[in-house]
């Protein structure tokens, strides 16, 4: 596994799903703000995801793709603990408790490991064809 290319990827995915969960506390369509940003963040991921596996095996060789959504998701985890949380949830009222301990955050981690591996599948069976 190309660990740099990794790190990269990750925070490419984490860089995009962050910006489209900011910004959707712009627009005012649901009565629920927190829900409404997880929804377009859950919407956001599976471009931004996929964005980072190209980038990824643009020079990387093929690997595991729930190894690599495992750790992908892990770096992006450490971003959210170091960025996303003091930087934007800790000043709206909420805790590393409050973040890390949300169904939907979780829910949004099966999501990410998920469309890596069916991403990473799918690529290699084209590859293969």
């Amino acid at each position: 596994m190309n660990i740099k290319r990794l790190v990269v990827s990750a925070a490419i995915s984490w860089v995009l799903g962050v910006s489209a969960y900011a910004a959707s506390f712009m627009l005012n369509i649901l009565d629920d703000a927190e829900l409404q940003a997880n929804l377009v963040l859950m919407l956001a991921l599976l471009p931004s995801v996929i964005i980072a596996i190209r980038f990824y095996f643009n020079k990387a060789n093929p690997v595991n793709g729930f190894v690599l959504g495992l750790s992908m998701f892990g770096i992006a985890m450490l971003l959210d603990a170091l960025i996303t949380v003091p930087v934007f949830i800790i000043p709206m009222g909420g805790s590393y408790l409050t973040f890390f301990s949300d169904p939907g955050f979780w829910m949004i981690a099966l999501e990410y490991i998920l469309v890596v591996v069916l991403y990473t599948n799918w690529r290699q069976r084209m590859a293969v064809q």
